[in-house]
């Protein structure tokens, strides 16, 4: 069975405005990969578990069509206010019933939600849309981040690795497949042309108030919040003056 976390609309303005878009490093390997199979241009892609669009945006300099769906209602809204793009449409609907027409897509996309769907119920609704020769690309980031400024980075890296620590009571079993690197999710994949790559190191700058909002998006604390409302406020506030003091040096 699917599994729903992301449904609130406040949750999904959190997504909307501190999700970050796949780095460009994931796109070149993606469109590497798709080059060697497939000519130019590019017909239609269709992004599943598209959350807000971060990750369907990306697509737009290749295809003429693009489609992002999701299960979530509140996660489509924010995805099409903020959609201006004339070849991207959104749609609500379960990554195992997409609703497009058969062997008529040549890329299928998940960017860190495929750990959510009924797999095998996935894996046979993609081998039912995609064009002979079409491709997949499941990818996601692991949660063993590192915070780095001036010469505080193992300071702020330890402050995040004990909220995680805080955070890890709320975690959902399926995170676990995120932590393997999707390796289950890779061996399951009903191709024998298929490419798995491991320990791509990016860095994504970004604010102190950006990153607090990112690691308030993540489903762990989603739930802890909806659990202890309190606490999980209280885990914010802390958080980030810890990380002031130690940015700061005191």
């Amino acid at each position: 069975m699917a599994t729903r976390l992301f449904e609130g609309k406040t949750h999904a303005s959190y997504y909307q405005k501190y999700r970050f878009s796949p780095p460009q490093e994931v796109q070149d390997l993606i469109f590497n990969y798709m080059g060697e199979r497939l000519s130019k241009p590019y017909g239609f892609a269709v992004d599943v578990g598209c959350g807000t669009g971060q990750s369907t945006r990306i697509l737009v300099p290749y295809f003429e069509k693009i489609l992002g769906t999701d299960i979530s209602p509140a996660q489509i809204e924010e995805a099409s206010k903020a959609n201006d793009i004339p070849n991207v449409t959104y749609s609500v609907s379960p990554a195992e019933e997409v609703p497009v027409d058969e062997c008529s897509v040549d890329l299928v996309t998940a960017c860190a939600a495929a750990h959510w769907f009924s797999i095998e119920k996935f894996y046979k609704e993609v081998d039912r849309i995609l064009k002979p020769r079409g491709c997949l690309a499941i990818f996601t980031y692991i949660p063993d981040m590192e915070v780095h400024y001036k010469d505080r980075s193992e300071q702020l890296t330890k402050v995040f690795k004990e909220g995680q620590k805080t955070l890890a009571p709320y975690e959902n079993e399926k995170v676990r497949l995120v932590k393997t690197g999707y390796k289950d999710l890779f061996d399951a994949i009903p191709y024998t042309d298929k490419k798995r790559v491991e320990n791509m190191t990016t860095k994504m700058p970004m604010l102190l108030s950006d990153f607090l909002g990112l690691i308030q998006t993540f489903s762990m604390f989603q739930d802890f919040l909806k659990h202890e409302p309190e606490k999980a406020k209280e885990f914010i506030v802390t958080t980030e003056k810890r990380y002031v003091i130690c940015r700061n040096g005191f």
